[in-house]
């Protein structure tokens, strides 16, 4: 592997200093999995609160850069893009596995760091550092870039979501958000949520994109436990849509980290779960716990602390091959 990379990166220094055409050239020597270019981009945003968010407060937001890097996979044209939104620790390396399966498909992708530029690294011992919903401006924002690109197919974008961005994902099909946020005049093409927290109850949150939903989730998963996510999917089934849940027996929160060989489960230490709290939107916007009937915070007697995360090889193999083989449907790839 080593070897592999070291010929790839001697091969984009000859690009660099090249032609246009040798750049294609050297392309096609490259490993599936490397992107032929890699851009950075900055994403104007806002930090809001859940309020503010679920009430349609923009002005009420504070504006904040954020980043996104994309990665233009090998081909030709127009290519379909996968946009990948992080958890509570922000960008990791189980990231970096999905993108160079995706690449490795023919498939670009755009990578949101929603925290570097909040001054945030991580939030999992501190969740009130950042609203429940507001990584879902972060994802819009990113659509409306998208849809310019010169590279991208505008009908070929999926969002896919880990954790705390596996509920941005799942939320950001809610048609009400859609028409509350998102300024891009596109939709994503499908909503791929891991082992995302469904708890939340908002208002018409049955109402979403007629899109496909997958989600991916384990049966022990103390951090976001599955029990919700199964309630909202026999929901959204009555209206008809197109949702599915691929649950893992024996696969803990963070699972698919074992793409990179991780294979032990271990407490994530002082880490904040909500799996106890019945979570509701109130009048105004305003989050209610469900039990008190009172504003709700991570303060409150519902909020623990310890869950458990770790990765499963087997799992996460499994849940590559499924979410590979329902693009290459989807994207309609040869």
């Amino acid at each position: 592997m080593a070897t592999n990379w070291r010929a790839t990166a001697v091969l984009m220094a000859l690009c660099i200093s090249s032609s246009l055409a040798a750049c294609e050239a050297v392309a096609q020597s490259l490993p599936k999995e490397v992107a032929t270019r890699a851009e950075i981009y900055p994403i104007p945003s806002l930090t809001l609160s859940d309020q503010q968010f679920l009430s349609g407060e923009a002005a009420a937001g504070k504006p904040v850069t954020v980043a996104g890097e994309f990665r233009v996979a090998q081909g030709s044209g127009k290519l379909p893009v996968v946009v990948l939104m992080h958890g509570s620790s922000g960008v990791g390396a189980t990231t970096e596995a999905w993108v160079h399966a995706f690449n490795a498909m023919g498939i670009s992708t755009f990578v949101i760091d929603g925290f570097t530029g909040r001054g945030l690294t991580v939030v999992g011992p501190n969740q009130a550092l950042l609203g429940r919903l507001n990584l879902i401006v972060d994802i819009y924002r990113s659509l409306e870039i998208l849809a310019k690109h010169p590279r991208v197919d505008p009908d070929r974008i999926v969002l896919m979501g880990f954790s705390r961005g596996g509920q941005a994902t799942l939320y950001a099909s809610l048609d009400r958000f859609n028409k509350l946020w998102n300024k891009s005049g596109i939709q994503f093409a499908a909503y791929i949520p891991f082992y995302p927290d469904c708890s939340t109850t908002y208002r018409s949150d049955d109402e979403i994109a007629p899109r496909p939903i997958r989600i991916f989730h384990g049966t022990p998963d103390d951090y976001n436990p599955v029990k919700s996510c199964k309630a909202l999917v026999e929901r959204l089934k009555v209206t008809g849509r197109d949702v599915v849940l691929t649950e893992y027996p024996d696969s803990a929160h963070g699972f698919d980290s074992g793409l990179l060989g991780a294979n032990t489960v271990a407490v994530s230490a002082n880490a904040q779960t909500v799996r106890n709290c019945h979570i509701k939107e109130g009048d105004g916007g305003v989050l209610m716990n469900g039990d008190t009937n009172a504003p709700f915070t991570y303060k409150d007697a519902c909020v623990e602390l310890n869950p458990h995360v770790g990765g499963n090889p087997k799992t996460a193999a499994e849940s590559r091959k499924a979410v590979e083989e329902f693009l290459q449907v989807l994207f309609k790839l040869g």
